[in-house]
């Protein structure tokens, strides 16, 4: 099994960035812990970051040439802003996952709302960066049939 991990705008300033809202590991420190447990669980997992919309559409586009199994996406800001990821999702095959570090639904009003949760297998915010585990996990799930 094949997983790739998109993490969208600001997330390389994991740690530094709202310490109070994101928590202190960066996200090197997610990177490692997600690919160990990948490794334990017999998963190949690539982890790539963008500020760039574009970039990040790419990446999906070529998740499906490359034949990835699914994505992990915590697509930041772009949650609330991107039909142009929301229409890359949409073109491809694979599930994508939806991963948010905070609680969306209990910040600002305009984060409530996320254009890509309706074109996504499903949506996990306010765990932390478990959320990525339980993304992972749900992969995992699912591979076993037991969906």
């Amino acid at each position: 099994m094949k997983i790739l991990c998109l993490n969208g705008p600001n997330l390389n300033r994991l740690g530094k960035r709202e310490p109070a809202i994101y928590g202190s590991e960066t996200l090197e420190d997610l990177t490692q812990s997600l690919i160990a447990h990948g490794e334990r669980s017999n998963v190949q997992i690539d982890c790539k970051q963008s500020n760039h919309e574009g970039e990040l559409i790419d990446w999906i586009h070529l998740a499906e040439d490359d034949q990835f199994d699914g994505i992990i996406f915590n697509p930041g800001a772009y949650s609330h802003t991107s039909y142009a990821i929301r229409d890359a999702i949409s073109a491809i095959s694979i599930p994508v996952i939806e991963v948010h570090i905070s609680n969306i639904h209990s910040r600002e009003s305009f984060r409530h709302q996320t254009i890509l949760s309706a074109v996504c297998l499903g949506q996990i915010c306010g765990l932390g960066t478990y959320g990525y585990t339980l993304a992972l996990e749900t992969f995992l799930h699912r591979r076993k049939g037991e969906s």
